[in-house]
């Protein structure tokens, strides 16, 4: 998820060429109003909404929730000074209430975009002209270059970024996407091209989705995937059911032997220290930051976790790996660019000090 805030629904942005060009995968960071449902569920699924961007300071934002802008920190004024100056339309294709979320499908020049509950972050990103988006689901796509041949799970699919992503760049594989809410699945299926991927393209791969919890334990699950990719976030913050360890040892029993998972873990209340190139956690009277979730897999997979970090333009949340240390020159030769070069940025947890 990434962070995404305006304060009322119809917006003058700054910008695109200054805007887009700063980072042309994200939206600014503010707080999105929920919008009379009245106005957006009519015949016109196009509703076109123009509103005042009016946006906080970006360390307003900077709390234990899943990712952070993409984006430098700007002052109010000069948001303002810039919003003065020309002004873009977003479209709002759908705007929603469910019984778990308020649904916003917002569509830009750039990006579509899906931003859900009362924080509307951003929960997926499907860009125009281009397949990465410079976040945390382009390191998903990487996570089958170093698990088993077999089929993958994905808890917490959402708008279905990382299975677009993974299907482009792996086209046989088989997903299972789990998601609560149907009428996200439905919005997904109809403005994120969800629909798309459960059908069996040419090389046979396929994505199947399941409605429910993902954490509930099912009969069918125990020892059948290669790999688990989770993503599972409630009202901007990580589910507190990952940060126990109980949590991980009974989703262990889904792998199989020599199987994964790769987890968005969210990020950390403190900024982050830069050494190396390499993005780490803040050091605070004398003792790393940990982020929680990271440490209960830790504590579930002693010695089998490596970690990293997004850089803050791409975020900052913290994503972990399970299983042995991989080989990352093997890792980075079976993967295209721009995967090729940030999948070396990983690191064993015993690294940290």
């Amino acid at each position: 998820m990434l962070s995404f805030s305006l304060h009322k629904l119809v917006v003058s942005t700054p910008p695109l060429t200054n805007y887009w060009n700063l980072h042309p995968r994200s939206p600014r960071n503010g707080s999105f109003a929920f919008p009379d449902v009245s106005k957006c569920s009519g015949s016109d699924p196009n509703t076109t909404f123009t509103f005042p961007l009016i946006t906080s300071p970006l360390s307003k934002h900077k709390t234990c929730s899943n990712v952070h802008s993409l984006l430098p920190a700007f002052s109010s004024d000069s948001i303002q000074q810039e919003a003065e100056e020309e002004d873009e339309e977003y479209h709002v294709l759908t705007a929603v209430r469910s019984k778990h979320n308020d649904i916003i499908i917002v569509d830009t020049p750039k990006a579509r975009m899906l931003l859900l509950d009362s924080t509307h972050n951003v929960h997926s990103i499907l860009n125009k002209g281009q397949k990465w988006t410079g976040s945390y689901w382009d390191e998903f796509a990487s996570l089958p270059a170093v698990i088993p041949k077999g089929p993958i799970a994905i808890l917490g699919l959402g708008g279905g970024t990382a299975a677009h992503l993974m299907l482009d760049l792996w086209p046989s594989l088989q997903l299972e996407g789990w998601e609560i809410d149907p009428v996200l699945i439905d919005k997904a299926r109809q403005y994120f091209g969800l629909s798309d991927l459960e059908k069996h393209n040419m090389a046979g791969g396929i994505l199947d989705i399941h409605i429910g919890d993902a954490l509930r334990p099912s009969e069918n699950d125990s020892g059948r995937y290669a790999g688990i990719v989770i993503d599972l976030f409630y009202e901007g913050k990580v589910l507190a059911q990952l940060q126990e360890v109980a949590t991980w040892l009974n989703l262990k029993d889904r792998l199989m032997p020599n199987g994964r998972f790769m987890v968005n873990c969210g990020g950390i209340h403190e900024k982050s220290d830069t050494i190396g190139g390499i993005i780490h956690p803040k050091l605070v009277d004398g003792t790393w930051v940990e982020n929680s979730t990271i440490k209960a897999l830790f504590e579930a997979f002693p010695g089998q976790v490596s970690w990293k970090r997004m850089p803050e333009t791409q975020g900052a949340n913290f994503l972990a790996l399970t299983g042995p240390f991989p080989d990352l020159t093997f890792w980075s030769s079976k993967v295209p660019d721009p995967l090729s070069e940030t999948v070396r940025q990983w690191r064993p947890y015993d690294s940290i000090p």
